[in-house]
């Protein structure tokens, strides 16, 4: 495969523009999931938490993933409400690191998304009490049936503990795989989510 030289992407002013294109790239290259990303969290005693994701939207304003606000990483962010994320795409040699504060999404938004979700997903929302023990299956599979159910006609509406949450981030670092780990890496810093930019090149 062949590797971008350093100005390809270091010279850039615009994190999100870069983001935008790398993601489009690894769009038609990864076999699975190009928007999987990895979304840490810090609990109560600040111990680190970490699990992997599905990014659902992304622009200057943020990236945005949804969840159950009674999991453990609902739970985290809303005694602590800022996250880290970081892509990474091996097909490409690629990483992307983001991070900052975290804000829920509008109630507009959150509404929009799950509808268009497919119907079971949307069952499966109402019947999971997500990161919180489970007995058995069976129990799980009777949940589901039962707002499968409750919810045989119409629409299935959103639950009201199940939203998004916005990364709104400070710190955006571009990573690309170098021969003999000299790897070109460029950051994108700012004070706040509304800051400009500042962009240093870094050492591998």
């Amino acid at each position: 495969m062949e590797t971008l030289m350093a100005g390809d992407f270091t010279a850039s002013d615009d994190p999100f523009a870069l983001f935008d294109t790398w993601f489009a790239e690894a769009a038609k290259s990864e076999v699975n999931d190009p928007n999987a990303m990895a979304l840490a969290t810090v609990d109560a005693d600040g111990l680190p938490d970490v699990r992997m994701v599905l990014l659902k939207g992304a622009d200057p304003a943020g990236f945005v993933f949804y969840t159950n606000t009674e999991s453990a990483k609902g739970t985290e962010l809303a005694g602590n409400p800022k996250a880290a994320v970081v892509f990474h795409w091996k097909s490409l040699q690629r990483q992307v690191r983001v991070r900052g504060p975290v804000e829920r999404v509008t109630d507009a938004e959150a509404d929009a998304y799950f509808a268009s979700r497919a119907r079971d997903s949307r069952i499966g929302a109402w019947a999971s009490q997500q990161s919180r023990p489970l007995e058995s299956r069976f129990a799980l599979e009777k949940a589901v049936a039962y707002h499968a159910a409750r919810f045989a006609v119409g629409e299935v509406p959103r639950p009201p503990h199940w939203t998004g949450f916005r990364i709104r981030p400070v710190y955006m670092e571009f990573w690309q795989n170098g021969l003999f780990r000299l790897h070109d890496r460029v950051v994108f810093r700012r004070p706040a989510p509304e800051g400009d930019w500042n962009r240093q090149r870094l050492y591998p």
